[in-house]
């Protein structure tokens, strides 16, 4: 089925990866994005010399301009809502930006949609963080990793929610306000609480994306810091097993709306930080990598593992791409495109 896309964000690393997946299959797309953040003009670039620059329309606009939204939205039949502020210690430097961009521009993003839309689905990227330090829950650890004492297959959604840090509190906001228009409006909203997404066009920083910020750090000689004692865990999903999770909470509206799926690579696809990601990475490099040491930050989870049971339940969706797989397309793709970093 055809459908017209606007995705916020959609010069991002997920925005560009959903649009060029979406294009591949014959899908309209407009792309509205500010182009701030480092390695979206590239993104652009990328995906125009890719499909040709009439294949989508593109709009450079801003999520906090409400007014500028109310003319994109009209048309629409799915609005896949990515742009965002992205760092948990940029939003402690500057919370106010941070609650603009994620709380207000979110709440624009939906009453755009219910003011002007054709009652369009509506996707939104939220966060694990929305879950908070959950310091009750009972973790344990051994020499290389933390893990969940009574969550062996990792944390389900009727977690409580516990926003911690200004990031947690922003997107913790547009993720509520996402399910309640549905209650209230009966917008066709979906929520994806997502954890690490890794993958190709992703422009890494130390504060965020931090698979990739390794794996550039690592082929570019520069400085490693690890904050913590390297033992912290995340669950890592490759950006294409992402697309397809879009795609099938659209595809399966009908039961998806007004539902938060937790989309991670859940327990199959876990890694410690540094004590099991450093031996794949320098696999890779061919050489041991020198780091510095440095206390942990704020809000910094010792583990975070999704429970992806109910989006394959409902959804019949699962990943494909295994840790090793998506590190090893990741590094051959950094690689391959040093010139982009530097």
């Amino acid at each position: 089925m055809k459908r017209h896309y606007l995705i916020t964000g959609g010069a991002g690393f997920i925005g560009c990866n959903y649009t060029a997946h979406l294009l591949e299959n014959g899908q309209e797309v407009t792309i509205f994005d500010n182009l701030s953040r480092r390695g979206t003009d590239k993104n652009l670039e990328w995906l125009k010399s890719k499909f040709g620059e009439t294949t989508f329309n593109f709009v450079h606009g801003d999520i906090r301009d409400l007014e500028s939204l109310k003319k994109v939205v009209p048309g629409k039949d799915v609005i896949v809502h990515l742009a965002a502020q992205v760092a948990v210690t940029t939003s402690v430097t500057d919370p106010r930006e941070d609650f603009e961009i994620n709380a207000l521009g979110t709440f624009n993003v939906l009453e755009a949609a219910r003011l002007v839309g054709d009652d369009p689905i509506l996707i939104y990227a939220s966060t694990n963080k929305v879950y908070g330090g959950m310091e009750e829950v009972r973790v344990a650890s051994n020499d290389v990793q933390y893990y969940y004492e009574d969550f062996p297959l990792g944390i389900p959604e009727s977690q409580p929610l516990d926003f911690h840090s200004p990031y947690g509190c922003s997107k913790g906001t547009g993720d509520q306000y996402m399910r309640d228009y549905h209650r209230i409006y009966g917008l066709r909203t979906v929520v994806f609480r997502q954890s690490c997404i890794y993958g190709t066009r992703q422009f890494g920083v130390e504060d965020q994306g931090w698979v990739a910020w390794f794996i550039i750090a690592a082929q570019l000689g520069r400085p490693i810091t690890i904050y913590g004692d390297g033992k912290q865990v995340r669950d890592v999903l490759f950006v294409t097993d992402l697309c397809r999770a879009y795609d099938a909470a659209i595809d399966h509206i009908d039961v998806a709306a007004g539902q938060i799926f937790n989309v991670g690579g859940g327990s199959s696809n876990t890694l410690s930080i540094w004590k099991q990601f450093c031996p794949i990475l320098e696999k890779h490099l061919g050489s041991t990598i020198p780091v510095a040491r440095s206390d942990w930050r704020p809000g910094d989870q010792p583990i975070y593992v999704s429970d992806i049971r109910k989006a394959k339940e409902i959804l019949g969706w699962s990943p494909d791409v295994s840790a090793q797989a998506g590190i090893e397309t990741l590094f051959a793709w950094v690689k391959e495109n040093k010139e982009l970093f530097q």
